[in-house]
């Protein structure tokens, strides 16, 4: 048994000044061959700690164990045996009735011992200039709706300067824009970025060649930038930019942000950077400031191009028997005249266009959904020349919710005849005002002549009254159509003075 180092000086010290060993045991309450042990040792030099591990439970299964680690050799890193994992197997698979900490000692003993040979990491030395580009999510509240946050993170290594912005995803066109938002606020454009391909950036084959997106390249090509990607599993050669991704979810998004937009959160995020980086002052290995360093940055960055890059993606797609196309797992209404033929679509990071291939005029524009969202997204205007030429689908239509309540139960009660001829007019106004001011249109008619409704009013000339800012009805330079239809329908005031 190993007694603690004082003890032992003071059976050396008893011993030194002649007192027996019995006495010496007595005295410090240890038995008398410890006393002799220590008494008689020449040698008192340090030792290494020694295993003096007796047996364990897990023993008679340690040659499953280790099977089933090395086996974890051949498979994905995300797809092996954690302790946990190893422990619930033997539970249910053996007899084994050992303490999950028995078993965390044996894994974590097995893959230091068979750990592979590192090594080490080089130091490196940033150029001013140089930045380092990943993304973090976090959560976030945008125009009143919390969601996931995918913030592009850059860093300048030099002087360890952090800047973040805000992007509903983590694609090739969200990369270009938060990286403009970034280059704008610090006034230059960074001749050289370190990436890895979970940016959005690109992808990597099996060979390790990296092939970037074709937003990316223009991009890079735009601005004059050198691109280079970090070797796989190797965080550390972009540090700094892996570092800050958890320093400003720390510090910027707890408590989480709120905003309109993403760009209202990009600017709040960028100067919260710039109040970061002047309260931590000095630089991590430096005697100078974080802001002073950041200078050398700036002098090196190259000057911001005189126009403006557009991030858009641009694909063929051809639409469906309903006029839907698909970008990236979501559907996006083109209209039914434009069934089975092939359209062009511009993706950018916050907006879906739809143009027509041959003469480029644009046939709907949506915002961008992200992840997989069940349903079309859809503009009432489009459906609504469908919906006049097959009136018969109007309780199963998909804009039904979209109608004002008082048009909608009108709607409801009339005839075949009427539903016809009113949807027929709305889809007439829509296409000359657009689908709100026919909406508004439609409903003064109800409200001035509910036994006619839409279908026997000039719902063309009430939706451009409302386009035009005159939603009252009346027109300036002529008469109120309206006072007409009353007048032939017999409905206007019998005031003999009037009349005449």
């Amino acid at each position: 048994m190993t007694i603690p180092m004082p003890k032992q000086q003071d059976i050396r010290k008893l011993d030194r000044q002649g007192v027996p060993h019995a006495e010496i045991a007595r005295r410090l309450h240890v038995d008398r061959s410890t006393v002799a042990r220590y008494a008689r040792m020449e040698d008192c030099t340090p030792k290494p700690p020694v295993d003096r591990r007796y047996g364990s439970k897990i023993d008679p299964y340690a040659h499953l164990v280790d099977g089933w680690l090395e086996s974890d050799r051949l498979m994905p890193r995300k797809q092996r045996h954690t302790a946990r994992r190893i422990h619930d197997r033997l539970l249910s698979e053996t007899d084994y009735d050992g303490e999950y900490s028995t078993t965390q000692r044996y894994v974590r003993r097995w893959r230091r011992a068979n750990q592979a040979p590192s090594d080490g990491y080089c130091e490196l030395e940033w150029a001013p200039g140089t930045a380092q580009v990943d993304f973090g999510v976090a959560r976030a509240g945008i125009a009143g709706e919390w969601v996931e946050d995918h913030c592009p993170v850059v860093t300048f290594p030099h002087s360890n300067m952090r800047y973040v912005a805000s992007m509903p995803g983590e694609n090739a066109e969200c990369l270009c824009h938060g990286l403009l938002l970034v280059f704008g606020h610090v006034g230059g454009v960074p001749p050289v970025l370190a990436l890895d391909n979970a940016t959005g950036a690109g992808h990597r084959d099996a060979k390790g060649h990296v092939t970037l997106a074709k937003v990316f390249d223009a991009f890079l090509s735009r601005h004059r930038i050198e691109a280079r990607f970090c070797n796989p599993y190797s965080g550390n050669e972009k540090g700094s930019v892996e570092n800050a991704v958890g320093f400003l979810r720390r510090n910027l998004m707890v408590p989480p942000l709120e905003a309109e937009s993403h760009g209202q959160l990009t600017r709040v995020m960028l100067e919260r950077c710039d109040g970061l980086a002047r309260a931590r002052r000095h630089h991590r290995s430096a005697d100078t400031s974080i802001m002073e360093r950041f200078a050398a940055d700036r002098d090196a960055l190259m000057p911001l191009p005189s126009t403006r890059f557009d991030p858009i993606r641009w694909e063929i797609r051809k639409a469906d028997e309903y006029g839907r196309i698909d970008i990236d797992s979501n559907r996006y209404l083109a209209g039914g005249g434009w069934h089975g033929r092939r359209l062009l679509a511009a993706a950018g990071w916050d907006s879906v266009r739809i143009a027509d291939p041959e003469s480029g005029e644009t046939v709907a524009e949506y915002p961008r959904r992200y992840g997989k969202t069940a349903g079309t997204l859809r503009d009432p205007a489009l459906v609504m020349p469908m919906l006049a030429a097959r009136p018969g689908s109007w309780r199963e239509t998909p804009i039904r919710p979209d109608f004002p309540e008082d048009v909608r139960e009108w709607l409801d009660r009339a005839d075949g005849r009427r539903l016809r001829d009113s949807l027929r007019v709305i889809a007439q106004a829509t296409l000359a005002a657009g689908f709100d001011n026919a909406m508004l249109a439609a409903s003064d008619s109800i409200g001035l002549r509910p036994e006619a409704g839409p279908a026997e009013t000039d719902l063309v000339s009430l939706a451009l009254r409302h386009r035009d800012g005159e939603p009252d009805g009346t027109d300036a330079q002529g008469p109120d159509l309206l006072d007409y239809d009353r007048f032939i329908n017999g409905d206007g005031p019998d005031d003999g003075e009037e009349g005449r």
